[in-house]
């Protein structure tokens, strides 16, 4: 079960209200970390009382059901808050939506997020990163090299329940982002992951997996990149919601549970890669 920050982690105030953690953390031995950043959804009161949107438009682009995947590491990170409180895929100055453009047209807010709701928010987001900074580095002094699953889900049925769904072609059942990676470097992890997962037998046949067709990572492996760029390798994965309903987040039990046997598998094969850099 995930737990709070680690007793060794610098002290980081997350929140004083005895709401839900804006994140949690399972520190772990292993050179490997999961996140599933989108995954939370609730949100504090301030924020509730300026929303416009419902909690199912909301659901509706949250990420429900990936922080059970970051069982795939020892170490764990999953957001308990929603992106629509404070995004942390987001660059530090678009981490709270303000306008529609914002967050994909959607009209947010009754209100105009007072400074002191966005302060409020941003105060948690450095936090956040701050406490990623602390992890990677103690990680990195015992490992040498790390390797962060960055886990997400994305829609394809975009006109409502029951709707067409996405043409496939250029929306891939696993999309892989490595845009802000130093591929060469971490070449040998990227294609053992993408092979791993391509040549898994998933329910009796092989899933679609591509690299940097829809999606190519957020802010948070651009962050990564940018301040461990030799040592720390993050593999941005996003799962098209096939594994349930994007509309309801009613989950299809079996091929959620048989996507974290794939996406296991693939971070063992990960893990084998690393060693190799020792050698």
């Amino acid at each position: 079960m995930l737990r709070g920050v680690s007793a060794s982690s610098p002290p980081i105030d997350h929140e004083t209200t005895p709401m839900t953690p804006i994140w949690q953390t399972e520190f772990g031995d292993g050179p490997v970390i999961a996140c599933a950043i989108h995954d939370g959804h609730e949100v504090r009161p301030d924020v509730a009382d300026c929303l416009r949107l419902s909690d199912a438009e909301r659901l509706y682009e949250e990420d429900p059901h990936t922080g059970a995947w970051t069982s795939i590491a020892a170490t764990r990170i999953v957001a308990r808050r929603s992106r629509f409180e404070l995004d942390l895929n987001r660059p530090r100055e678009k981490a709270v939506y303000i306008v529609p453009a914002d967050a994909w047209g959607l009209e947010v807010w009754n209100c105009n997020p007072s400074p002191k709701m966005v302060e409020r928010s941003l105060q948690a987001y450095d936090g956040f990163y701050a406490h990623l900074r602390f992890l990677l580095e103690a990680l990195v002094v015992r490992h040498g090299r790390v390797v962060v699953f960055d886990l997400h889900s994305y829609n394809h049925v975009r006109d409502g329940h029951g709707g067409a769904t996405s043409d496939p072609e250029a929306n891939p059942e696993i999309n892989l982002g490595t845009g802000s990676l130093p591929r060469t470097l971490w070449t040998p992890v990227v294609e053992r992951w993408l092979a791993e997962m391509r040549g898994y037998n998933y329910l009796g046949r092989r899933l679609d997996v591509r690299e940097n067709v829809k999606f190519f990572g957020g802010n948070l492996p651009g962050w990564i990149h940018q301040n461990f760029p030799k040592s720390v390798c993050a593999l941005a994965i996003e799962v098209k919601k096939f594994f349930m309903d994007e509309w309801t987040g009613e989950l299809d039990v079996l091929q959620h549970e048989a996507l974290h046997a794939a996406l296991a598998v693939a971070a063992d094969g990960v893990r084998e890669e690393l060693e190799k850099y020792k050698s």
